[in-house]
């Protein structure tokens, strides 16, 4: 009985790890959906370079980090550890690559190609892995002092914090010191409309991303003993209540539509295990309605060339889910209850400060030592062209 529920478990975090390595795929295709034609194979190359990157600095660096555990063993030893813990490096590493994956699509279109693979680097074997193991892996006695100050731990069931606004604050850093893409602002103050070049390919992301994700919240379980149903629901419904919120404030356009799911989930991710499914409703509602307000402010009236709104959706709505999980999570409002609004309160800030501390410190280095932006002559001809030697079809004309 032990060796089939270690078996079932292992196959069980197997399947989540690969359902959020798809994921990817969705980042990949929603920002080559969103950017223009002459940056769509970059779009490609840097999400699957930046996993690779990821994978390296987990495995060497990050995953000891935030849990104490490395692999430097001979290949002997390692076969003796039950497959679980080697497959379970597998399913967290697909969360830590998603940081660089999250920060892509704010700095599209006008980053250089390997200072960008430095700070992937950088930042999931450093600035990822030492929030994770304080939200997840009890380091430095936080979560202990938050409990005992205000009965309960900061909580973050899949990552609202630990990884979506965690990525989102880091790229809100990396979007200020490159600055915006040539031509998007004019000195008289007005805004120059950089369209998506594919709505179908946008859409697509933004499926894989949404199916990919009951493997994310779901599996975030990790044993099969401790799936919860609940999970499932809340991320069903705070989907949909992204969806709803961003179709009518964002009156009908499509790059809000597919976005207000993605809202929705990452808000969900903190509480989805404790929340009754109409505060996950609530919850992605507010995400989805946030997502819109605040990209149209940051890009119209702020002038933060985020291309893909990471910030606001990623960085503000993660921020939204890990207090909404103090709120919801609450049994007053139907929840589980075992949260702290205030342990939600200042673990989310913990989390934010991090973040864009990292970076800042990560891509103000790079901007300062190596540069991070393409000149004026390379950002014209786009990236596919100036980094791949190649376009995304036949066409070379690369005034679109």
């Amino acid at each position: 009985m032990e060796l089939m529920k270690t078996s079932s478990d292992t196959l069980f975090i197997l399947l989540g790890a690969i359902m959020i390595l798809a994921m990817h795929a969705g980042f990949a295709f929603l920002e080559l959906g969103t950017v223009r034609r002459k940056n769509q194979v970059n779009a490609l190359v840097k999400i699957l370079s930046d996993f690779s990157i990821s994978t390296i600095a987990y495995f060497f660096i990050g995953y000891q980090l935030a849990y104490g555990v490395n692999f430097f063993a001979d290949a002997a030893t390692l076969s003796e550890r039950s497959g679980y813990e080697l497959t379970k490096f597998f399913f967290l590493l697909t969360f830590a690559a998603a940081i660089p994956a999250i920060v892509s699509g704010g700095i599209a279109e006008r980053a250089k190609f390997n200072p960008q693979l430095a700070a992937s680097f950088l930042l999931v074997g450093f600035v990822y892995p030492f929030f994770e193991g304080i939200a997840w892996n009890q380091a430095y006695g936080i979560q202990a002092w938050l409990k005992a100050s205000f009965g309960a731990e900061f909580h973050d069931f899949a990552g609202s914090v630990v990884v979506h606004a965690v990525g989102g604050w880091i790229g809100l850093a990396a979007v200020i010191f490159l600055g915006a893409r040539r031509g998007r602002y004019t000195k008289d103050g007005a805004v120059s409309a950089h369209p998506p070049s594919s709505i179908p390919f946008l859409a697509l992301g933004a499926w894989i991303l949404v199916v990919g994700w009951f493997g994310f919240n779901v599996m975030s379980a990790q044993t099969l003993d401790k799936i919860s149903g609940l999970v499932a629901m809340n991320s069903l419904m705070a989907m949909v209540g992204g969806t709803l919120a961003a179709l009518v404030i964002g009156k009908n356009d499509p790059g809000f539509v597919h976005n207000g799911p993605l809202a929705g989930l990452v808000a969900i991710c903190a509480g989805s295990d404790l929340m009754h499914p109409l505060g996950a409703l609530v919850t992605g509602g507010i995400a989805g309605g946030l997502f819109v307000v605040m990209f149209t402010l940051t890009q119209n009236r702020w002038k933060i060339d985020d291309v893909l709104g990471v910030w606001p959706l990623h960085g503000l709505c993660g921020t939204w889910g890990g207090i909404a999980a103090g709120i919801f999570g609450s049994t007053a409002l139907g929840g589980l209850g075992g949260v702290s609004f205030m342990s939600q309160m200042l673990g989310t800030l913990l989390g934010v400060t991090v973040a864009f501390a990292g970076g800042v410190i990560v891509y103000g280095g790079l901007k300062r030592t190596v540069g991070i932006r393409l000149d004026e002559e390379e950002e014209f001809n786009g990236a596919d062209l100036t980094i791949h030697k190649i376009a995304a079809t036949a066409e070379r004309d690369t005034s679109w």
